[in-house]
């Protein structure tokens, strides 16, 4: 109802200018809204002309009709809301109501005319509302404020507002209705041109608010009067507005006189003009009044053309007010009314608003001493208004405990620290909404230790700038600062922080060290971190309030853990939660409340995915192993793996074929117990040959003087193979044991297919001692040649020694002297080039018992580690031929044949004219070949050559009854790819005549030795 007072000048020139405003251009009609369960109508604004009792439904109990256009209150409009309680009729235009327009409306305790166009006061139509309680009816165009006698029924009345911009006056009998009720408030507003005050109007009111709306210029003593009817009583508020509107008071007469009789909580004057004369007045009688609180807002204050400093003290020294507000007042000369600052000596709480003072004189901050409160808030103060270097601070404001400079013009907070480090008492500091908080403005800051609470919100802080800020704080409050980062260093000095407000900056994240001990309450809403985790607040063991909302969460696991443990725990309690938890991130979650996002377990739970994942991989393996078993998977897997071996054993050994060189063709290892059976049955066999094979032994081909040690390696180095001789006698010599282990351990070089194992006697590998693990491996995994006793099966085994030697090659004699050596049986050389006078014990070395018994060994220090299963047969001695890749020499002697013939320019006609004229069986075998290759070559692809087609066909047709021996179905496939050295799929001529020399070869050696087998 005050409030409303406020606004009473306003709507007075408006209501006089126009006592019966004109209709405005007739529009439509708008209903109102029901709401509240058919409780409630809003019609507020709608430019309604009547009341729409039509839509009204009989259950409101509350209706606002205000700000439209009602004339009149008809006693059907209202009369079928029974229920109605609340009525707001003000900022219309009526100026009629029914005598029986509320008769049914007996329930209404709210009424609001005001603002209308009432030419009387309605006591009748108000008659039957016997249960009003605010009854507003002021600012209306009655001419008198008399009540009648009705008035005195509303017991029930506790605020009455009354009068109008054309109430000249009042009388005494004019609030007599009012004499025994006791008012919450009451509000009379009378002409701004006061005519009369009958002494005692006032006296019979009871209230604990009052105030006056009027204007006393022409009446001044008038306040007197009124100021009389109030004496001796008790009230909690009291105003006057607008107290002098056209004129300053300039009489000799105190008309506050009455002010000392009247106690109040608060005395409030609200407008009017103000002189130095004027409000002297009030505050002496203030000094004496039972007055604590004293307000003065929107006044105009000036200072009289006559007003003098006469230099003698101020004569108000002695206001002693628990609060004093200055509030909007155009002239800041009102701090100082009287050239004096010693009116602010005893206020406790002192508040300077919107004054626009652009400095404070040194003496004002010592005439404030007994000030505790002091708020300058709202004053477009810079640093240099309120600090002044020239000034000493020393010993000023002792009692001031909060000091409040928000809303101004401040930069820096250095500033700030050198006016207050001197106010011993200061515990309450707040500078928000300013501009401080820039890095150089805000260094060097020295507090007093006294400063518990800073309020600096709505300021531009960086991070650097908290390092200026008091470390003695148990509140911070730093919303709204655009903080972008924290600097954890200060808080860990603010060891005494116990509630820290962050809201609406832009943290982009928040630290997981960040150590407070004593922080209780921390407010993180509406900031730019997306991740919050409960390692952030570890270390806050107080913490029991936290408000993290309206943040753009990333919706995650580590999020809905913190939440979880936050919620289960119950330790911390999220004064914020669920309203203001959404998700932002990932998109599909966008908007959705965190409190409905629940991710599975899975995904959350790391031991758990550990679990799954090692009992998944664990079910692999078991399902793998399982159809490996079925399947015999690691059979295949083993038998691709040999394949993949041989095939790069094939290729070293080429390699190693085709680089090296060799002085012997193989070196015989054998025991003493044997070496009848290796001079006997081996050499005669493998070098009395046409094409002898150079073989080594120790009896024969070491070199005297040497230490046998360095024979055996020089002369396994020099041998292309090595031929173990095995038998029980091989396996029982100690010495035998330590050569083959030397042999392991110098690894001498060998490849698995220079190792070739003869197995005299049979031998179990079981049986072997652990020493011979190594052997035992070789005769496991290597194929060995076995001697058979049966005669007739012997030659069987030469050929298959043979085969796995190859033929014998050229050997490195233009590379180095090499000693002519013949055999012990028989007198044949095995090397290159034999001399014919050399015998066999020219040659032969005079060893003795020891080094025979070392040499009994010498074949076994092979490197055993590197051997290879050996083909038992090879594969075209399947039809009784060796293995063609060894066949060098046929080769060469067939590339010599080549030179003799015409080249490749001529054509084969040609060819075949000129071997024609050859009358020789040798001659005209070579003529055959040649025949009979270009006969099959020239019917598909390259005639010059033959597929694989063409080949098979010439085997069939041609060497038929060797084919028909063999009865492996791919020996075709196999001689194409031993023939095919180029690998280009196809054959030529020189490859094919490898193919019948390597044929021949091997007939020639089967009749041989069937010959020799016959004598």
């Amino acid at each position: 109802m005050i409030w409303k007072l406020i606004n009473l000048c306003v709507l007075l020139s408006r209501a006089l200018t126009s006592p019966t405003p004109s209709s405005p251009p007739i529009t439509e009609e708008r209903p109102c809204h029901i709401y509240n369960f058919g409780r409630s109508a809003d019609c507020l604004g709608r430019q309604l002309y009547s009341v729409p009792r039509r839509q009204f439904p009989s259950t409101l109990e509350q209706i606002d009709f205000s700000y439209n256009r009602l004339q009149a209150v008809h006693v059907d409009d209202f009369a079928h809301l029974p229920q109605l309680r609340i009525l707001q009729l003000q900022y219309n235009n009526i100026s009629h109501i029914d005598n029986n327009a509320f008769k049914n409306n007996a329930l209404l305790e709210h009424l609001d005319i005001f603002n209308n166009s009432l030419q009387e006061i309605p006591a009748t139509a108000l008659t039957p509302l016997l249960n009003l309680k605010k009854l507003y009816m002021s600012n209306n165009l009655y001419k008198h404020a008399t009540l009648a006698d009705s008035f005195s029924k509303f017991l029930k009345l506790q605020l009455l507002s009354m009068g109008g911009p054309l109430v000249m006056g009042l009388k005494k009998a004019d609030f007599q209705p009012l004499k025994n009720m006791k008012l919450q408030s009451f509000a009379i507003k009378c002409s701004s041109n006061l005519s009369y005050y009958e002494p005692g109007s006032l006296e019979v009111i009871q209230t604990m608010q009052m105030g006056f709306d009027m204007a006393i210029d022409q009446l001044p003593n008038a306040l007197l009067y009124m100021l009389r009817d109030l004496a001796n009583k008790t009230f909690s508020f009291i105003q006057f507005r607008n107290l002098f509107e056209f004129t300053y008071y300039m009489g000799k007469e105190d008309i506050f006189e009455g002010l000392k009789y009247i106690t109040a909580s608060q005395l409030t004057f609200h407008r009017g003009k103000f002189n130095e004369n004027l409000l002297r007045m009030a505050l002496m009688n203030l000094q004496i009044a039972p007055i604590k609180m004293l307000r003065l807002q929107y006044i105009d204050f000036a200072r009289s053309p006559t007003f003098v400093d006469s230099g003698a003290g101020s004569s108000i020294t002695d206001l002693a007010l628990n609060k004093l507000d200055l509030w909007y007042i155009s002239n800041p000369d009102v701090l100082r009314f009287d050239w004096r600052f010693t009116w602010f000596n005893k206020i406790r709480e002192l508040s300077i608003q919107n004054v626009y003072f652009n400095s404070v004189p040194c003496d004002a901050w010592v005439e404030m001493e007994g000030v505790e409160f002091l708020d300058v808030s709202n004053n477009r103060l810079k640093d240099e208004f309120i600090f002044n270097q020239l000034c000493n601070y020393k010993g000023s404001m002792p009692n001031l405990r909060t000091f409040n400079t928000s809303t101004n013009d401040l930069t820096s907070l250095k500033v700030l620290s050198l006016l207050t480090k001197e106010f011993k008492q200061l515990q309450e500091l707040d500078f928000s909404n300013n501009q401080l908080g820039s890095a150089i403005n805000s260094q060097n800051c020295v507090w007093h230790q006294n400063i518990t609470r800073v309020i600096a919100h709505h300021n531009q802080f960086v991070s650097e700038a908290l390092h200026c800020l008091p470390t003695t704080v148990h509140y911070l409050d730093l919303s709204y600062c655009n903080l972008d980062q924290l600097d954890i260093t200060y808080f860990e000095k603010t060891t005494n922080l116990k509630k820290l407000l962050l809201s609406g900056n832009k943290i982009k994240f928040i630290p997981s060290k960040w150590k407070s001990p004593s922080l209780q309450s921390l407010a993180l809403d509406g900031n730019s971190f997306g991740l919050v985790s409960m390692a952030s607040f570890q270390d806050m063991p107080q913490l029991s309030q936290l408000s993290a909302g309206n943040n753009p969460y990333h919706c995650t696991c580590e999020l809905h853990a913190f939440i979880e443990d936050t919620i289960s725990k119950g330790k911390v309690n999220l004064t914020d939660w669920p309203q203001n938890y959404r998700c932002y991130h990932p998109e599909a979650f966008l908007n959705t409340f965190v409190s409905k996002y629940f991710p599975g377990k899975v995904a959350c739970d790391i031991r758990l995915v550990i679990i799954i994942c090692v009992a998944t991989t664990a079910a692999v393996i078991l399902i793998l192993m399982l159809i490996c078993y079925i399947f015999d998977l690691p059979w295949y897997t083993k038998a691709t793996y040999q394949i993949i071996r041989a095939k790069y054993r094939a290729h070293k050994e080429k390699s190693a074929v085709e680089s090296g060189t060799f002085t012997y063709h193989a070196f015989i290892s054998y025991s003493h117990s044997d070496a009848d059976w290796v001079r006997d049955q081996l050499l005669p066999c493998l070098e009395n040959n046409r094409n002898p094979y150079r073989l080594c032994i120790h009896e024969r081909d070491f070199m005297p003087g040497k230490w046998i040690i360095d024979n055996i390696i020089e002369n396994i180095e020099s041998s292309r193979k090595v031929i173990f001789v095995l038998s029980r006698s091989f396996v029982n010599s100690e010495w035998c044991n330590y050569e083959l282990y030397f042999a392991q351990q110098k690894a001498m070089g060998k490849t698995f297919s220079d190792v070739i194992l003869v197995v005299k006697e049979p031998i179990d590998p079981r049986s072997l001692p652990s020493k011979y693990c190594r052997l035992k491996k070789m005769l496991s995994t290597k194929t060995y040649l076995e001697w058979p006793q049966q005669v007739n099966q012997q030659a069987f085994f030469w050929l298959q020694l043979k085969s796995v030697l190859g033929k014998p090659t050229m050997t490195c004699e233009e590379t180095q002297s090499l000693r002519n050596r013949t055999s012990s049986v028989g007198g044949i050389s095995v090397i290159a080039y034999p001399r014919e006078d050399e015998t066999p014990d020219a040659v032969t070395p005079n060893v003795n018992k020891e080094e025979e018994a070392i040499n009994e060994t010498n074949g076994n220090n092979d490197n055993l580690s590197n051997q290879r299963p050996i083909p038992l047969v090879a594969r075209y001695e399947t039809m009784k031929i060796p293995n063609l890749k060894s066949h060098s020499q046929v080769k060469g002697r067939t590339g010599h044949i080549k030179q003799h013939l015409p080249p490749h320019k001529h054509n084969i006609e040609h060819s075949q004219n000129r071997l024609k004229t050859m009358s020789s069986k040798l001659q005209e075998a070579m003529l055959g070949l040649i025949e009979v290759f270009h006969s099959y070559s020239g019917k598909e692809g390259d005639k010059y050559k033959l597929n694989k087609r063409e080949l098979k066909t010439l085997l069939q047709n041609e060497l038929g009854d060797f084919q028909e021996a063999c009865n492996d179905p791919t020996v075709v496939e196999k001689i194409m790819n031993d023939l095919d050295e180029n690998q280009d799929g196809e054959v030529d001529f020189q490859e094919f005549v490898v193919l019948v020399a390597a044929l021949t070869v091997a007939c020639n050696e089967f009749f041989e030795n069937c010959d020799k087998a016959s004598k």
